[in-house]
């Protein structure tokens, strides 16, 4: 018998757990590569772009466009997850394609460097740095500046709140029109309830936490750990409205509904989504109903702000 309920559309994923160790991404990162289908769908037109970082670096992103969207229309900064270790995965990639068609937007997928070759805060420098060149090319992009969201998944999550604190931080004149969070990871302390109960469970668990951890030599001593770990933030004011959905039998399911109060607390709306019977990085499986539902009320969540503050109507 399984230990944990998860739905059985998910399986093999259910009863999967990445070996995660340098060894083990230093033989899987190199073969982790965009895939190419990303450019064969013929209702989105799909660029490359090279964005110099803050330390001269360059990094990659892409520009998705639906080719029935107009050249002033909203844009989703999409951050994949991978706990700051991994490359974007296939289904990262088919999300974002689906969000760009079904939302009516387009999405810059963002590219970044990662750990343990590149520790924190670089990860968040890179993305900052991305939404920065999107914001400051939009004329040229086709965005409208005033419908900007921005979201990732599992430590995408971390990346998409910790941007939009830089942005904050730096009085940067984007203003989210939203924060999209799937699963997302939050809390660095990595002692909540879920943590302590989900340690061996399927996709990741709080064992993995404590491995990566020391990886990304995050130091809590920094002004800038806030953005490793938002939940221990003083303050939540001026942050974006936020959906955030947790999964069941995950070890950071607590960080989720954590972050949900705090913004709620400090007058932010919050959609929150607890999907049942799954597992962190459930939607892996694209073809399980309980994806669908959350990819839909995603999709749904994102067309309604975007609608709601679109240019002059807020």
């Amino acid at each position: 018998m399984a230990k944990y309920n998860i739905h059985r559309a998910f399986f093999p994923f259910s009863v999967f757990t990445p070996p995660i160790s340098e060894r083990f991404l230093a033989v899987a990162v190199p073969h982790m590569k965009t895939p190419k289908y990303i450019y064969k769908d013929k209702s989105l037109d799909v660029t490359r772009h090279e964005i110099t970082c803050c330390d001269g670096e360059k990094i990659e992103c892409h520009l998705m466009s639906p080719k029935s969207v107009g050249e002033h229309a909203p844009c989703l900064l999409y951050i994949h997850g991978g706990g700051f270790v991994l490359p974007a995965a296939g289904y990262h990639y088919k999300n974002a394609m689906r969000y760009a068609k079904e939302v009516g937007c387009k999405v810059v997928f963002a590219g970044y460097r990662l750990a343990p070759t590149h520790p924190h805060p670089v990860f968040f420098e890179d993305c900052y740095a991305v939404m920065c060149w999107m914001y400051d090319c939009a004329a040229k992009l086709g965005i409208d500046t005033a419908r900007i969201g921005i979201g990732g998944d599992s430590a995408g999550s971390t990346l998409a709140v910790g941007v939009c604190r830089m942005a904050q931080e730096r009085r940067h004149p984007v203003r989210f029109a939203f924060q999209m969070l799937p699963y997302p990871y939050l809390d660095a302390r990595n002692n909540s309830a879920s943590c302590k109960q989900y340690t061996d469970t399927p996709m990741w668990n709080s064992s993995l936490s404590s491995r990566i951890a020391p990886m990304t030599r995050a130091d809590r001593s920094r002004p800038d750990y806030v953005w490793y770990s938002p939940v221990e933030a003083e303050c939540f004011a001026g942050l974006p409205p936020a959906y955030i959905e947790t999964a069941e039998f995950d070890c950071l399911h607590d960080d989720g509904i954590l972050y949900a109060e705090q913004l709620r607390a400090a007058g932010i709306a919050v959609t929150l989504n607890e999907t049942r019977g799954t597992m962190h990085g459930f939607d892996i499986v694209q073809h399980a109903k309980t994806t669908k539902e959350a990819l839909a009320a995603r999709i749904a969540f994102m067309k309604a702000r975007f609608d709601e503050t679109e240019t002059g109507k807020e």
